[in-house]
């Protein structure tokens, strides 16, 4: 495996650093501190001397957070990638904002969006040579009170962008929603995934703070030969 380290903050929330970035997908807010946290996202961002990339999938409140924008004060420059459903006053020169099927080549990252089923993007970026996939909102988020129709449009959605997807070359690491709302669906679009992309490493995400159900998911993806990892806390340390 290649040479980075993975810290789940909160909800969507994570980090990854490789070689040369510290990159931080969906943040929200700040969980409460505990003593055995493993992370202090902000103070790695003040501390790092890592160029910083802060990526917002979507404007939905447990997505985003206009604080990020505040971080520039205390590691400058960092460079912001946002969903352009995210309202922003000031565009600056060290904002991109992207809409679906956006290719953007940024301080040696290349970044591809997708659809999303909600409203947003998802994200694949390459970063000193992996490749990092986060799903936003993206989702087979079958629900129970849906009609019919409404069911076959968003299983068409999900399954077309996902086919897509799997065309690109090997993904490192996926994060994705497992979102306990969905009752006994809400390994659907997780499992279609694992079995359509074959990402290396598969990182359940969108869970609240249901940390068991990582643990099954991580055991559902076995079977597709994609390395799951359960998720026991907030302001963790993944690999």
């Amino acid at each position: 495996m290649k040479n980075f380290k993975l810290y789940y903050i909160y909800h969507s929330c994570f980090a990854v650093e490789t070689l040369n970035y510290f990159i931080i997908f969906d943040y929200f807010k700040m969980p409460p501190q505990q003593k055995n946290d493993d992370i202090s996202l902000k103070e790695k961002v003040l501390k790092t001397d890592k160029k910083v990339i802060i990526l917002s999938s979507h404007s939905h409140h447990d997505h985003f957070n206009k604080d990020i924008f505040k971080w520039e004060n205390i590691n400058s420059p960092i460079i912001y990638i946002l969903s352009n459903d995210i309202f922003i006053e000031n565009i600056k020169n060290n904002y991109f904002i992207v809409d679906k099927n956006t290719i953007l080549n940024i301080d040696k990252i290349n970044v591809e969006t997708y659809n999303s089923t909600d409203i947003g993007v998802s994200f694949l970026i390459e970063v000193d040579k992996i490749k990092i996939f986060h799903a936003g909102d993206l989702n087979w988020w079958y629900w129970k009170d849906d009609t019919d129709n409404e069911k076959q449009i968003m299983r068409d959605l999900f399954q077309e962008t996902i086919d897509k997807i799997s065309k690109t070359s090997t993904i490192d690491i996926a994060f994705f929603p497992i979102d306990p709302r969905l009752e006994e669906f809400c390994f659907l679009g997780g499992e279609y995934f694992a079995d359509k992309v074959h990402p290396q490493i598969m990182i359940p995400m969108h869970f609240d703070e249901n940390f068991l159900i990582t643990e099954e998911f991580k055991e559902r993806i076995s079977k597709f030969k994609v390395m799951g990892i359960s998720i026991k806390k907030t302001n963790s340390s993944l690999l």
